[in-house]
């Protein structure tokens, strides 16, 4: 599989134009390779050019991980002076014969320490942006990375439940947060989880990216809780909003029609349409009920390796649905300075359709 990826990856190379592409630890290295490798104070480079062997840089004590490489690599290890290191990126650089050639780099990814390392090894070499060539790698999903991925989102799920029936007014968010991490990885999620748990109530609910805070649970609260696991390297994300207590008639009402929202997102998906038309479908709902001005970001984005890839479900992105896509769809009300509501589930393009991968009610459901 990962020789495969390889191989789909050489090909886009030299349909860019690009003669090489760099990688650092990350979900891009660990798509081609199987294997992990950690960011950190000694750099890690992968260097792959068309029709030749990749080459790896890497301190010493990680040579070990090259014998589980799944195709032929041609090692350059350094030890502990980091005086040496700029010598291991030359001798990679000119194994590839790259310097004065085009090295495409992945800008959300590559770090300053390993780029100026590189640079170093190949002075004359030009290093445009490599994004587009790169994303389209892990664009589709087949069907192992879907099955890791469904995974992830039953984890995600059983853990929540588990976690519900202790949620109690008087419990602070981060009260609830730590224990949602903990049935995360009580329910079998990787040690990486995708991103920490967002859990927020009352006020804090209406600010989309709020960290769970000490603030108390109260009667009357929105609780939303956005949360997800990783399984094999792939991950969920989620989100679902509840009532503690009896809450006031508006909010019952933004609830019911994100609701709303929601289902119109995840039917819009099919090969063939425009992200943006499920972004409409979302927007449409939330504008026609008179809360448009308070759904203030996108409908979704992609996820697989990462909790934020492509594509991306906005307004104005043509790029056109494909099978083996997945994203999110997320639609939310956001009232400032009292609660906010959001629904999210994650969807798979199917070859005339979506498949919707998570299934915990949407309802609004008072806890507490």
């Amino acid at each position: 599989m990962t020789l495969a990826r390889l191989q789909k990856l050489t090909a886009s190379l030299n349909a860019s134009g690009l003669d090489a592409v760099v990688l650092n630890p990350g979900p891009t290295l660990t798509h081609l390779t199987g294997l992990q490798f950690h960011l950190m104070e000694r750099p890690v480079v992968l260097f792959i050019a068309p029709n030749q062997d990749p080459v790896l840089v890497l301190p010493e004590l990680e040579l070990p991980k090259v014998d589980l490489f799944p195709y032929k690599v041609q090692a350059f290890a350094y030890g502990e002076l980091p005086s040496e290191w700029e010598n291991s990126f030359r001798k990679a650089a000119q194994a590839l014969g790259l310097d004065g050639k085009r090295i495409g780099v992945e800008p959300r990814q590559m770090r300053l320490l390993e780029f100026s390392y590189v640079k170093a090894g190949a002075p004359e070499a030009e290093y445009p942006d490599a994004s587009s060539t790169l994303a389209g790698l892990r664009l589709k999903k087949d069907a192992e990375e879907i099955a890791a991925m469904k995974r992830a989102v039953k984890i995600a799920q059983d853990a929540l439940n588990a976690v519900i029936p202790q949620i109690k007014i008087g419990m602070t968010e981060r009260e609830i947060a730590s224990e949602l991490v903990v049935q995360l990885f009580k329910h079998g999620s990787d040690p990486e989880l995708p991103f920490a748990p967002i859990v927020s109530g009352g006020p804090n609910s209406a600010n989309p990216h709020a960290s769970p805070s000490e603030r108390k649970l109260q009667t009357g609260d929105m609780l939303v809780i956005d949360w997800g696991a990783s399984y094999n390297g792939y991950i969920s994300d989620l989100t679902r909003t509840f009532a503690i207590g009896e809450v006031d008639d508006e909010l019952k009402k933004i609830h019911r029609i994100v609701q709303e929202a929601n289902a119109a997102g995840r039917a819009a998906g099919k090969p063939g349409i425009p992200c943006a038309e499920v972004d409409i479908a979302t927007r449409s709902v939330i504008e026609k009920s008179g809360y448009g001005k308070y759904f203030n970001h996108r409908t979704g984005h992609g996820i697989g390796m990462e909790a934020h890839e492509a594509p991306y479900m906005r307004g104005d992105n043509m790029q056109l649905l494909e099978t083996g896509m997945a994203y999110t769809v997320e639609p939310g009300i956001y009232l400032t300075n009292r609660n906010g509501v959001r629904i999210e589930d994650n969807v798979v393009i199917t070859e005339d359709g979506a498949e919707v991968l998570s299934d915990l009610p949407r309802e609004l459901r008072v806890i507490g």
